[in-house]
């Protein structure tokens, strides 16, 4: 087990719906990932098919292509070291969930699925995903990983279980739009989560404009103590 990860946070702008691009945006990323030698990088919430695809995700083609694309996506790790965390829709028992991919040399290697759904005047994920079970961590070189992602670090008991169950960290991909201060309210909420778990959490957020909605990234670290010791523009 390592005592230490060089982690890079891929904030940027994936287009609703640009399924060739986005992926192509993922591959350049983890190129870059790779000759910075990170271990690991993280991607912003459902960034394959773009946050948030709204009615696509009614039209079965899409939900298929858009996981194919991942799985292609996943084939890039191959040869770099570095293990991809990216979000994409995922299907598991007939049932469709927003979920991120865990990817190494070429291939998914685990999955993990968002149990809280937003359902308020600008996400409807419920009207098109289903409540996932409490997830349990993934190891990634021999470091376990709690993965809530972004409405779930609204709710406690969702980092409580994966630090019960031995994540040392917590790693939280976002779609996070921007109104007045919005900066403010996550650094509370990402510091109330690691007062109470004890690990620290890093949350990345997407950058830029999707229809009437304007990602303004901000991407920060927390370490236990509440200290920002990693804060993106």
């Amino acid at each position: 087990m390592t005592d230490r990860l060089r982690i890079a946070l891929a904030q940027l702008n994936p287009t609703v719906g640009a399924l060739a691009a986005n992926l192509e945006l993922g591959r350049k990323a983890l190129a870059d990932a790779a000759a910075a030698k990170a271990d690991i990088i993280l991607f912003p919430e459902l960034f394959i098919t773009g946050y948030f695809p709204d009615d696509l995700l009614f039209k079965p083609r899409f939900v298929a292509d858009a996981m194919a694309t991942a799985e292609e996506f996943a084939k890039a790790t191959a040869g770099t070291g570095v293990t991809a965390i990216m979000p994409c829709v995922g299907q598991d028992g007939g049932k469709l969930y927003n979920s991120v991919l865990i990817c190494e040399n070429g291939e998914v290697v685990a999955r993990r699925y968002k149990r809280e759904l937003p359902n308020d005047d600008i996400f409807y994920e419920r009207r098109y995903f289903e409540r996932a079970e409490l997830q349990e961590p993934v190891t990634i070189k021999g470091v376990s990983i709690g993965i809530p992602i972004c409405e779930d670090i609204w709710h406690p008991e969702v980092c409580a279980h994966l630090v019960d169950n031995g994540a040392r960290m917590l790693l939280c991909p976002n779609g996070s739009p921007y109104w007045r201060n919005k900066q403010a309210t996550r650094y509370k909420l990402v510091r109330d989560r690691v007062a109470e778990d004890n690990v620290p959490m890093l949350y990345l957020n997407q950058v830029g404009g999707q229809d009437e909605l304007v990602y303004d990234g901000a991407s920060f670290g927390i370490e236990p103590g509440g200290r920002l010791v990693v804060q993106a523009k």
